[in-house]
């Protein structure tokens, strides 16, 4: 990750994009009541990876896009509880969870180093 990327082309926000829409599309399936409750959570918990690291690259201080990459994990965090409760409820097929495991796993590994590439100077210059 260097100077000059566009947050479009960093791999981390890619892999929580993805991470976002997967989520989606399990859970607009469900039916009311389960989308009301432990829906609606994993979700906004899906969609917040991506967006934390959206807002931690808007920031003008390393140190805020660091701790927006903090909530950033936090998030991937709470959608693979939210994931695991949903698999021991049967709301998730083993084929619908391994994948998103998998793409969590990916994003954990990549975060890691996204945070530890942004050092003490701005990784961008827009």
């Amino acid at each position: 990750m260097g100077k000059g990327l566009r947050l479009e082309e960093l791999e981390v926000y890619k892999v929580a994009m993805e991470i976002g829409d997967i989520v989606w599309n399990i859970v607009v399936k469900w039916e009311y009541f389960e989308k009301k409750t432990l829906g609606a959570q994993f979700v906004d918990a899906a969609d917040s990876i991506g967006l934390n690291i959206a807002e931690g690259y808007g920031r003008f201080h390393y140190k805020e896009n660091k701790n927006f990459c903090y909530y950033s994990r936090g998030s991937a965090k709470e959608t693979l509880t939210a994931a695991r409760k949903a698999k021991s409820r049967n709301l998730i097929s083993e084929n619908e969870f391994n994948p998103l495991n998998e793409k969590l796993e990916l994003y954990f590994r990549l975060i890691y180093g996204y945070i530890n590439s942004i050092g003490t100077t701005d990784l961008h210059d827009d």
